[in-house]
């Protein structure tokens, strides 16, 4: 999660985010499971982030070569620190326990 103020720069985000999606590879194949991306509800739950990205991936080596190896995320590292004032980042890794879907 991320605060940003500005709401062009919150958008530039939201399409860097777009632009790796198309382009996250590991071994030349896709390999994070879901993303989701977008701007959070202005709600007092929100505490300042106006940015959330949900990723999911099949392990934690999947998690891992994102944060330190995947090219296209290294890509939005760059833009984030060349074109984003942030003033909050907020990441959490978790091991799902609980599970319900549709």
């Amino acid at each position: 999660m991320f605060k940003i103020a500005d709401e062009g720069q919150r958008q530039g985000l939201i399409e860097q985010y777009k632009i790796l999606g198309e382009n996250q590879k590991k071994d030349g194949k896709p390999y994070i499971l879901s993303m989701v991306v977008g701007p959070a509800i202005d709600d007092p739950r929100s505490q300042g982030y106006t940015v959330v990205c949900k990723t999911e991936f099949a392990s934690l080596d999947d998690m891992r070569y994102y944060d330190d190896e995947c090219a296209a995320h290294g890509a939005i590292k760059v833009f984030v620190k060349e074109n984003v004032d942030v003033t909050g980042i907020m990441s959490v890794y978790f091991e799902p326990q609980a599970v319900a879907q549709l």
